[in-house]
């Protein structure tokens, strides 16, 4: 195998690795399951449809959550953010499936932030033809009720955000490929 051939067959490390530790809880979808392939009705050519996602066992102390799908995998040196949803508030335990299709579909003052693609929505798996990319969802339980971010704030100063406020994270990683 050429060196190119071996770098393109490594996988990126998921980036919540280099963060400071935090407790994990449950996060579930009646809709993906952790490890499998991204259905259809969550692909951007599919349905475009955000995943039905439910949480609990989260910190007590638990102020407000940030749902975010990011994948590591993309050929970019800074992967691909696909939903960043911010400012739900603490009673917030599901979101139902389509609940990334705008601002009005999340609870209480949640907005969605801009993704990669420049959308204030969740965008779907994308992937350019070849390997299975994965795509990283996470709860983010936060030590704040709302952060002080805007619309259209860079998706790097969202993950500086939830950095220094989340208390615990949940994690769900589902693969796509495109052939």
């Amino acid at each position: 195998m050429s060196e190119d051939a071996s770098a393109m067959s490594q996988r990126a490390p998921l980036p919540y690795e280099f963060l400071p530790p935090v407790p994990s809880f449950e996060l579930t979808s009646a809709d993906l399951t952790d490890g499998g392939r991204t259905p259809d009705a969550h692909v951007h050519s599919g349905g475009n449809e955000s995943p039905q996602l439910s949480w609990s066992g989260f910190p007590a102390g638990t102020r407000g959550f940030a749902v975010t799908c990011f994948d590591p995998d993309a050929p970019t040196a800074s992967g691909w953010w696909h939903w960043l949803a911010v400012n739900l508030p603490a009673d917030t335990t599901e979101l139902p499936r389509g609940a990334g299709a705008s601002d009005a579909s999340l609870p209480g003052a949640a907005f969605h932030v801009r993704n990669d693609t420049s959308g204030h929505r969740y965008d779907g798996a994308a992937p350019p033809p070849g390997p299975a990319h994965r795509y990283v969802f996470a709860v983010h339980a936060l030590d704040v009720p709302a952060l002080d971010l805007g619309p259209d704030t860079p998706a790097a100063v969202v993950g500086f955000n939830l950095t220094f406020h989340t208390l615990g994270r949940a994690l769900l990683t589902v693969e796509h490929a495109r052939p």
